[in-house]
């Protein structure tokens, strides 16, 4: 199930040595890494590791009440009666983290998401050479938590400021928040990894899905 994105959008191309940092700190957070290309990156990041708490059911963390089984093992029955094996779901939060712009591939996609946004580019001050986007692959209250974090995280590395869409009614909740720059067109947060760590700690926080 796809869950948020974040972008962080940066006025020039990432140095190598700010590559490296992107690098190092995605291999620090992560329980999985696949790097696919410089800067494109598909991990699990385990919650706590951003601080954050994995708020489970506590029912997931009990055994499973077994029907009768037959001559079917506990797994092989957990997984015809649900789907999937409860007891070994994984916790660890699957995200897709990746650069885009010229030199970097996804330049299209870069570009068909750049490709009229004024108000954007008057409240950032310069017209985005380069962005990376945070994208999770889950969508559950902790997947949007850890979506702001992650990338509050990642722009303490490489700078930039991060976009957010907004829902219906967040506009005049988000404008009071530290680290605010802006808010573009009545739907569009930009601010810096403060305003990131200080939204998702609101109670009104939930990025757009």
């Amino acid at each position: 199930m796809a869950g948020p994105t974040l972008v962080i959008e940066l006025a020039e191309p990432l140095s190598p040595a700010a590559l490296r940092e992107f690098r190092a700190l995605m291999v620090g957070l992560s329980s999985h890494l696949d790097e696919k290309r410089p800067g494109f990156f598909d991990v699990n990041v385990p919650a706590e590791r951003l601080g954050v708490e994995d708020r489970r059911e506590e029912d997931w963390r009990k055994p499973f009440p077994l029907p009768l089984l037959g001559n079917a093992t506990a797994d092989e029955a957990l997984t015809a009666l649900v789907g999937f094996n409860p007891q070994r779901e994984d916790w660890r939060r699957p995200f897709l983290v990746y650069l885009m712009g010229p030199g970097a591939d996804d330049e299209s996609t870069f570009e068909a998401e750049h490709e009229d946004e004024p108000e954007v580019e008057t409240v950032l001050g310069f017209r985005p050479t380069h962005a990376v986007n945070v994208s999770a692959c889950c969508n559950g209250e902790i997947d949007h938590v850890t979506t702001a974090l992650l990338t509050a995280a990642v722009m303490d590395v490489i700078g930039g400021v991060a976009t957010a869409e907004l829902l219906d009614g967040q506009a005049s909740v988000v404008a009071g928040l530290p680290g605010v720059l802006g808010i573009a067109d009545d739907w569009m947060a930009l601010g810096t990894a403060d305003f990131l760590r200080a939204w998702a700690a609101h109670p009104a926080f939930r990025l757009l899905t």
